[in-house]
């Protein structure tokens, strides 16, 4: 069979064999029904005015109440009309009005954490021109900076001996709202609820409570699941905010599906609602699909993706992206298993969006450097670079401690995997600086893998939208979550 897979900005073709296994979210088994346009400002209405373990919003503000609303950034929850936040935002807003809330007393912060500080554009973007216009002129939109220390506050240690250091905004504000996605996420189970405020709204002192090697890197961590170590700190992060605030955040959570519209939506108390969200989320995330064990699976890279534009070609990233498919589907994988991906890895950093991310590679390069965890040692020292934590702050840059997130993500592929082979590379050197196997086509890379690693039958799963939908996580038919 042919199939087309993402690269760069187009697509590479492939002849596989006629037994390859093919997924598409959304389309090889169907999403659960979504909410119809029509329905979904009743439906979200309905969900803020009956909460889970709390009052609605109405009964919990008056005038004179200071209210955060806090709402992610660009990387996740998509832009069309009716998205969850454009919704929710509007109603929410009415909401307050109606309650006697003074629109001088909102601010509606983006939780971008350690991403890039979202632009004019992209702000209008998630928001819309109504909600935009009615907040930016203002200075009512903000993007959380978590080295602003004049508006961070330190909340000393969780019982786990994790440091929480948040947004002084939302621990001063007499009510916060946080307007979230409950999507399956490689990094704990789901976006949305506590890990919204956990990784949004804290400090890389925090982040680097769980986005490490010591976390990342146990048993438990993949395949993904809610169950994990890093799953129970930010459950524990977050309720320790609430805690120190002295006031619970009001959630309001949309499951999303392949093409990020509302299954379903939920609202109230983190620790109550989040549990109920994951509910209806599985049926959509879990996908019982698999009767056999892959030795191969294929899929390609775009360009840009998910975190910005060089995504499928800085190398740093790439093996993030690598990995995160690793975690998603391990429980269909065999233990021999390839990975073949198409990827332009052309030598485009984008350092503008990364800059700390080419003298990463260079490291990774000489020093005793033999895997990526041997680079957590210089994890303060990015943390801590002056000139990356400035352009973090000014210049629409992710934060320097953000890579080792990548990083320490990155490793778990090639832990998990008999080899990587990526195909298409500009520039291969880098590829193959990543510990990455290199070839000219996706044909040639198979035949290599079958002469060397699965032999001349193996399994082949393919993934022809991996990147352009929201991905799944892949389960044996006979399995349950």
């Amino acid at each position: 069979m042919r199939l087309k897979f993402e690269y760069g900005h187009g697509f590479m073709e492939a002849e596989l064999p006629d037994n390859t296994d093919v997924f598409i979210p959304g389309e090889t088994i169907p999403d659960p029904p979504y909410i119809p346009e029509d329905q979904i400002e009743e439906k979200t209405l309905e969900s803020l005015r009956n909460p889970i373990g709390m009052d609605p919003i109405s009964e919990s503000v008056q005038e004179g109440s200071k209210v955060t609303i806090i709402f992610p950034d660009r990387v996740k929850g998509g832009e069309q009309p009716t998205a969850h936040r454009k919704v929710t935002i509007k109603l929410v807003l009415q909401e307050l009005y109606s309650a006697g809330v003074r629109k001088e007393d909102i601010l509606l912060i983006c939780s971008n954490g350690l991403h890039s500080k979202n632009t004019e554009k992209e702000i209008r973007g998630v928001l819309g021109e109504e909600i935009f216009n009615e907040f930016w002129y203002s200075d009512q939109i903000i993007n959380h900076d978590s080295e602003d220390y004049d508006n961070l506050v330190d909340l000393g240690l969780t019982k786990s001996g994790d440091h929480v250091i948040m947004n002084k905004h939302v621990y001063d504000s007499d009510f916060a709202i946080l307007i979230g996605h409950t999507q399956g996420n490689p990094y704990g189970g789901y976006s949305g609820g506590y890990k919204h405020s956990a990784t949004g709204l804290t400090h890389w002192k925090s982040i680097a409570a769980h986005h490490v090697p010591e976390v990342m890197h146990r048993d438990d961590f993949m395949p993904v699941n809610d169950e994990s170590v890093m799953r129970c700190k930010f459950d524990e992060i977050s309720m320790h905010m609430e805690e120190k605030m002295g006031k619970k955040f009001f959630c309001c959570d949309a499951v999303l599906d392949s093409h990020s519209r509302q299954i379903a939506i939920f609202s109230g108390y983190g620790k109550l609602m989040q549990p109920e969200s994951w509910v209806v989320a599985d049926k959509r995330t879990y996908i019982p699909f698999a009767e056999k064990k892959y030795d191969v699976v294929v899929f390609g890279m775009p360009q840009f993706f998910h975190y910005g534009d060089g995504m499928g070609t800085n190398p740093i990233m790439l093996m993030q992206a690598l990995s995160a498919q690793v975690i998603r589907h391990k429980r269909v994988l065999s233990d021999r298993c390839v990975i073949i991906c198409a990827s332009a890895c052309d030598g485009y950093f984008n350092d503008a969006l990364w800059p700390y991310t080419r003298e990463m590679f260079e490291i990774f390069q000489r020093e005793y450097m033999n895997t990526l965890p041997d680079m957590h040692r210089y994890g303060e020292y990015f943390a801590t670079n002056e000139e990356y934590i400035r352009k973090y702050r000014y210049a629409n840059a992710f934060h320097p401690f953000h890579g080792f997130s990548m990083i320490s993500c990155g490793h778990l592929a090639e832990k998990h995997t008999a080899a990587i082979y990526l195909v298409g590379a500009r520039e291969p050197g880098f590829a193959r600086g990543m510990g990455l196997k290199t070839r000219t086509t996706i044909e040639e890379a198979l035949e290599h893998a079958k002469k060397t690693i699965v032999g001349d039958n193996p399994n082949i799963l393919a993934l022809p939208q991996t990147f352009t939908t929201t991905s799944v996580h892949l389960m044996m038919k006979d399995e349950t979550k």
